[in-house]
C-alpha cells in the first residue's frame, strides 16, 4: 500500500484508532470505520499479526489520557506490542511536546516500530519523511489550537447572547425539553432552593440552612443531577455552608444568565481557574425567575451584613501545621472569652464545626496557647541534644567581631566624610573669593595647596582605615548572650517550625501527635498528655 514491512513475523501490531468531535467535522475519511479499514486493509497486505486495535472516540489528540491509548500504553509495556500503525501522525496526537515525546523517546526506548501511514513516517527505517515529522506535530497542533480558538469564538458568542451552554444547568433548572440551550425551572429542586433563600430571610447562618439540610438526608446539587464527588472526605455528598452562600449570591435564580466563572487555563489542559466577577457574562432576563428581585436582594443584605465576621482570621504560630487526628482535617481557630472574660483564640475541629449534628467528629476544642506552647517544648527537648550553646559560641564570637568592626568603621568613615565635605566646601568658598578679587593670588595659592594637602590625606586616611582594637572578654559575653538568647527564640520561630515539622495532630482526648520532616515521630508521653478543664474549653 504506503509502505512495506520486510519482517512481518518479528511484530505484534497495536492499530490505533482517534476521533474527536472536531475531526468529525472534517467528513467521513476521518471516521473511525474509515480508519479501520484503512489500518487493516495495510496489516493485511504486508502479513502482519494484529495483536489488538484500540479505538478512542471522542477524545481530543491534545489529551493523552484517553482510555485505549492508555491501554496500548501498557500493553506495550508489558511487551504485548511492539509496532504501532496509525492513519497519520495528528490520530497519535496533537500536541506536538507529548507526541514528539512517544516518537523520539518512548517508542525508540521500548523498541516499538510506529508506523504513520498517509504521512510515510515509519521509524523502522531512514527516510526523509521521518525527518520532517517535528514540523507535522508542529503543524497538528496549531490546527488543534485554531480550532479550539474557533470554538471559543462560538462559545463566547453565544454566552454573550445568553444561550445556555453549561453540561449541567444550575440546581433548581434543567435544560428546555424543546428548545436547545434554555433553562427551564424543575420543578422538583425549586422548592429546596425558595427554601434555602427563606431560611436566610428568617436570620439563618448558611451553616446553619446546610445543617438543616444534612439533618434531613437532602441529596446536594451534585447528588441530584447525578455527579460524582469531586473529592472524598468525612463530609463528601453533604450541604456546606460554601454551597448555600454561593446559591443565594448567584444571579441565575432571578433570570439572569450568568456564565464565564471559570476558564480553562489552556486548550492542552482541562484544569480551570475562576474569574473575577468583572470577567463573568451575565444576561439578564433570559429564562423564568425561582426567586424574585426583592427577595434576593434582602439575602444579598443580610450576607454583607455578616462579611465582617466570616472574613476574620488570626495568625497563629501553627497556621497550617496542625489537624485533627480523626478525620484528618485541618483544624479550625475561633476567638473565645475565657472565664476571665478576655479574648482567647481556641482550636477546633473544622468537620465538626461545619456538620456538628451529623455526627461526623467531636468538637476537639483546646487553647491554641496550649498546644502551642506543648508543640515548641517537644521541639527544644527533641532538638536539643543536636544543638548546644557552646557550639554556637564561635559563631557568634565571630558574628559580635564583624558587626563591632563593622560598626566602629562606619563611625569613623562618617566622621572622615564629614571633615572632607568641610574642607570641600572651604576650597569652593576661597577660590570664589579669589574670582571675586578678595583674596590675593598668593594669598590663594598658599591657602589652596594647604587645605587641598590636608584634604588628599584624610582621603588616604579613609580607604585604608585600620581595623580597630576590642576587648576580648567584653566579645565574649556578647557572643554566649547571642548564642542563648538564639537558643531560647529559635524553637518559636516559625520558619524553624515548618522546616522541622510535617504536621502536628490534635486527638480527641487532646493528645498532641508531632510528624517531625526528618523521619521520625515523637508523641507527647501519656504524663505529658494535654489534659484541659471547662474553663479552657467551651461548646460550639
Amino acid at each position: 500500500m504506503y509502505l512495506e514491512v520486510s519482517n512481518p513475523m518479528d511484530y505484534h501490531v497495536g492499530l490505533y484508532i482517534r476521533l474527536s468531535k472536531e475531526d468529525e467535522n472534517e467528513g467521513q475519511s476521518e471516521s473511525v470505520t474509515n480508519q479501520l479499514s484503512l489500518l487493516t486493509a495495510f496489516a493485511k497486505e504486508n502479513k502482519l499479526c494484529v495483536f489488538d486495535t484500540y479505538i478512542d472516540d471522542g477524545w481530543s489528540g491534545t489529551n493523552f489520557d484517553r482510555p485505549s491509548f492508555q491501554r496500548m500504553i501498557a500493553d506495550i509495556e508489558a511487551k504485548k506490542v511492539n509496532m504501532v500503525i496509525t492513519k497519520d501522525l495528528s490520530r497519535l496526537g496533537r500536541d506536538y511536546i507529548l507526541t514528539g515525546h512517544y516518537m523520539e523517546r518512548y517508542f525508540p526506548e521500548n523498541r516499538v516500530r510506529y508506523i504513520s501511514l498517509l504521512d510515510g513516517i515509519d521509524t523502522g527505517i531512514e527516510s526523509t519523511a521521518n525527518d520532517i515529522t517535528p514540523f507535522r506535530a508542529i503543524m497538528n497542533d496549531m490546527y488543534a489550537k485554531d480550532i479550539s480558538k474557533k470554538i471559543k469564538s462560538v462559545k463566547h458568542d453565544k454566552q454573550r447572547k445568553g444561550l445556555f451552554i453549561g453540561g449541567k444547568p444550575l440546581y433548581g433548572y434543567k435544560m428546555a425539553p424543546e428548545e436547545k440551550n434554555k433553562i427551564v425551572i424543575d420543578e422538583e429542586a425549586a422548592p429546596t432552593v425558595r427554601r434555602i433563600f427563606g431560611m436566610a430571610l428568617e436570620g439563618l447562618s448558611c451553616r446553619r440552612i446546610a445543617a438543616a439540610l444534612n439533618a434531613e438526608q437532602l441529596p446536594t446539587p451534585a447528588a441530584y443531577a447525578g455527579l460524582a464527588p469531586g473529592r472524598t472526605g468525612p463530609y463528601s455528598g453533604m450541604w456546606s455552608s460554601e454551597r448555600i452562600s454561593d446559591m443565594l449570591q448567584n444571579e441565575t435564580y432571578i433570570g439572569n444568565m450568568v456564565q464565564g466563572r471559570s476558564k480553562k487555563i489552556s486548550y492542552k489542559s482541562k484544569k480551570c481557574v475562576r474569574q473575577p466577577r468583572e470577567n463573568w457574562i451575565i444576561v439578564e432576563g433570559t429564562h423564568e425567575p425561582l426567586i424574585d428581585r426583592k427577595t434576593f436582594d434582602k439575602a444579598q443584605q443580610l450576607l454583607g451584613s455578616r462579611k465582617t465576621t466570616r472574613s476574620r482570621t488570626y495568625d497563629f504560630l501553627l497556621k497550617g501545621l496542625i489537624f485533627c487526628h480523626e478525620c484528618g482535617y485541618p483544624l479550625a481557630v475561633l476567638n473565645r472569652k475565657n472565664a476571665r472574660g478576655e479574648d482567647c483564640l481556641y482550636f477546633v475541629c473544622r468537620t465538626y464545626q461545619r456538620f456538628t449534628k451529623a455526627g461526623v467528629c467531636t468538637c476537639h476544642s483546646i487553647k491554641e496557647q496550649t498546644v502551642t506552647e506543648a508543640v515548641i517544648e517537644k521541639v527544644r527537648e527533641v532538638c536539643g541534644q543536636y544543638v548546644r550553646a557552646e557550639e554556637l559560641i564561635p559563631a557568634a564570637e565571630k558574628a559580635v567581631e564583624e558587626a563591632s568592626q563593622a560598626d566602629s568603621r562606619e563611625q569613623k568613615a562618617e566622621t572622615l566624610k564629614s571633615k572632607i565635605e568641610s574642607l570641600t566646601a572651604h576650597l569652593d568658598r576661597i577660590y570664589t573669593d579669589r574670582l571675586s578679587g578678595i583674596l590675593e593670588e598668593h594669598d590663594f595659592e598658599r591657602i589652596y595647596q594647604r587645605v587641598k594637602q590636608e584634604r588628599a590625606a584624610l582621603e588616604q586616611k579613609l580607604s585604608g582605615m585600620e581595623t580597630p582594637i576590642y576587648e576580648p572578654e567584653k566579645q565574649k559575653k556578647l557572643a554566649r548572650a547571642l548564642a542563648d538568647r538564639f537558643i531560647d527564640g529559635a524553637w518559636s520561630n516559625r520558619e524553624l517550625l515548618v522546616s522541622l515539622i510535617e504536621r502536628v495532630e490534635l486527638t480527641e482526648d487532646k493528645r498532641i501527635i508531632i510528624h517531625f520532616r526528618f523521619r521520625r515521630q515523637e508523641s507527647i508521653s501519656e504524663s505529658q498528655s494535654l489534659t484541659i478543664d471547662d474553663t479552657n474549653s467551651f461548646t460550639n
